[in-house]
């Protein structure tokens, strides 16, 4: 999508003579608006996958542009210091956030997604590392880094039993089945509420409507339901994930909203993003 590759740009406030590193190479579109904007000789494109930063460079320079690509594991290590970062991959908050961290300069700006949610975060690095700033106003959904060349399959046999097992738990929702991945605003909170949650989605022809939360503890829940019938809800595990979910929707029926975008975001050297609106506050990665 270039009207979002263009978003994303923005936010990062490019300037003239400001160095660039897009994080997330994919097709190259990003690097090669970035390129235009601020010549070629400041920007580099940094991926985890070397077909995708080798076609690339190969396609971008058909176009007379040459840019710096990097093939590299960014939650493990990024070369260079960069005055820009904008990255189009949802970076993990911890641990996999610390090498992000440290190739950005004082001074210099970030503008990124979280993983496994759409909040776009920005925010400029102070001289003791931290980084300030806010959720932007808007969203965005991009994929989740990864250590390889494909994504390893997650959470296998945590799905099958949440497909087909009886689950210790059953009751009827409250609310009627939701595509929890496609309504961004719950999805984001939800993994601030409970980081690492992983869900999925089906809807049938007869319209039976099926949603499946897992989480990495051994936490599962089904909800299943014709259309917007109260769905029968199975869960398992040391963590009710349709319940959380429930709560999260509503608050968002009771408060009309959710105190995700504008709020306050400081990202600590650890990697660990702290957010807070109002009375509201919540912390997301794990200082390791």
């Amino acid at each position: 999508m270039p009207s979002l590759v263009v978003r994303m740009l923005r936010h990062g406030r490019l300037g003239d003579g400001l160095s660039v590193l897009d994080l997330g190479t994919g097709s190259g579109g990003l690097t090669a608006y970035a390129a235009r904007r601020v010549g070629d000789q400041h920007v580099t494109s940094l991926d985890v996958d070397s077909h995708l930063t080798g076609a690339a460079g190969e396609r971008l320079a058909r176009l007379g542009i040459h840019p710096r690509f990097v093939t590299a594991n960014a939650t493990e290590h990024v070369p260079g210091t960069y005055d820009r970062i904008v990255s189009t991959v949802g970076l993990p908050a911890g641990p996999g956030l610390r090498p992000v961290l440290a190739a950005l300069a004082p001074g210099g700006r970030i503008a990124t997604t979280l993983g496994r949610t759409c909040l776009i975060v920005t925010g400029w690095k102070h001289t003791n590392g931290e980084v300030v700033g806010r959720v932007e106003g808007d969203m965005a959904g991009f994929m989740v880094t990864r250590s390889g060349d494909d994504y390893p399959p997650e959470h296998t046999e945590l799905f099958a039993a949440a497909r087909s097992t009886e689950g210790e738990e059953v009751s009827t929702g409250r609310y009627p089945v939701v595509d929890v991945a496609n309504a961004w605003e719950l999805r984001s909170m939800l993994e601030l509420v409970v980081p690492g949650v992983e869900v999925a989605y089906k809807e049938l022809d007869d319209q039976i409507r099926t949603s499946w939360l897992v989480h990495p503890d051994g936490s599962w829940a089904r909800a299943s339901a014709e259309w917007t019938d109260p769905p029968e809800v199975h869960q398992s595990g040391p963590q009710k994930l349709w319940t959380v979910l429930e709560r999260i929707r509503n608050r968002l029926n009771v408060e009309g909203s959710l105190p995700l975008l504008g709020a306050q975001v400081r990202i600590s050297q650890d990697g660990v993003c702290h957010f807070c609106r109002g009375g509201w506050s919540a912390s997301l990665g794990d200082a390791g």
